[in-house]
């Protein structure tokens, strides 16, 4: 995705409140108040987060859940000080990242783990198995009813009714609607062509904006199914969760089938020696994987121009991945706690935050 002018002024605009009421707020004498933007999926572990990094750190951070793609322009924009993200900025956002990064740009620390809940409301059906190529079919809109013979031969036990499946997509970009469309391509190829985006390709679907707005869309829609962060979709008494085909096996969504699948993702190269974003592997066959798994990542610059701002990016960003703060999203938000090798590696890249001469 191409970070605009338009894109990029409007998104320095939206955090413009924001920026200026934090330069006046608390955070202690030694840590600047620190700024973010981006992912609506960490909305419930960034409120553990910043209030957690005030008890132990005394210092503020105010973050706006504007989603993936705001986020990371806001950043590039110099609106925010770290950006929150579903996605991996491309080649072009991290070559424009050195703009305000210094010569090695920005790189990405995993955060947040979770699994991206296929999430539907029908009364009386509490769990419903789909493997890949239904899942990429109900999507596409090939499969327009629950009691198809596609769905109801993986679901022998189950009494479906003939009700009309109902699609609800984001309306803006999202690095989790990248995050679902990459895994529908990976698994599905023959029957989900396109390749992963932040926007959704499909048209003439329902739609609703950030992870909220999906999920209250289809917990009023009897017959709706849509795709969002797990943490949002628990908090509904109204839906189910589709249990996925991987290999022999249907998996249940759980943070543990999140970070099972997890482990086997690479690291991707070519950037700074701080880079930590992963090339996930969507077509696993490993036993007990969830492989529809979101990793949403802090944005951070390898070096600030600010020696303050610089300090409190690390003192954030190493709350965030200590066990503490782990902790306190996996009791927020249900996400799945880093493991001690990515753990380790997150501090070490943290730790080289420096600021400009």
């Amino acid at each position: 995705m191409k970070a605009s002018l338009l894109g990029r002024t409007t998104a320095v605009l939206a955090l413009g409140a924001l920026t200026l009421s934090a330069c006046g707020g608390g955070g202690g004498d030694s840590l600047t108040t620190l700024t973010g933007a981006g992912a609506s999926s960490q909305e419930a572990a960034m409120t553990a987060w910043t209030n957690g990094v005030s008890e132990a750190k005394d210092l503020e951070v105010r973050y706006s859940p504007d989603g993936s793609g705001a986020g990371r322009e806001a950043f590039l924009a110099g609106g925010a000080d770290f950006a929150g993200s579903d996605a991996v900025m491309d080649d072009e956002e991290y070559e424009s990242s050195k703009e305000i990064c210094g010569p090695d740009g920005a790189f990405h620390i995993p955060a947040y783990i979770s699994p991206i809940a296929v999430a539907y409301n029908l009364p009386g059906v509490d769990k419903v198995n789909m493997d890949a190529e239904t899942i990429a079919k109900v999507f596409k809109g090939e499969i327009k009813t629950w009691n198809d013979p596609a769905i109801a031969d993986q679901n022998p036990d189950a009494d479906l009714p003939d009700t009309k499946i109902t699609v609800v997509h984001r309306s803006d970009e999202s690095g989790t609607t990248e995050n679902f469309t990459e895994y529908l391509n990976a698994t599905a190829p023959d029957v989900w062509s396109d390749k992963a985006a932040e926007s959704w390709p499909v048209s003439g679907q329902e739609n609703a904006q950030g992870t909220s707005g999906v999920v209250s869309t289809v917990s009023g829609t009897e017959g709706a199914i849509t795709y969002a962060d797990a943490s949002a979709v628990a908090e509904s008494d109204e839906l189910g969760t589709v249990s996925v085909g991987v290999g022999e096996e249907y998996v249940d969504l759980s943070s543990e089938a999140a970070a099972t699948a997890v482990e086997a993702s690479k690291t991707l190269e070519g950037r700074s020696d701080a880079e930590m974003a992963m090339e996930l592997e969507r077509d696993t066959t490993e036993s007990g994987a969830y492989p529809i798994v979101l990793v949403s990542y802090h944005i951070f610059c390898n070096e600030y121009q600010d020696a303050d701002k610089a300090e409190s990016a690390k003192a954030f960003g190493e709350y965030v991945v200590s066990e503490d703060g782990q902790k306190a999203a996996e009791e927020a938000a249900g996400s799945a706690p880093l493991s001690e090798g990515l753990r380790k590696k997150a501090e070490e890249s943290i730790g080289g935050i420096s600021a400009a001469e």
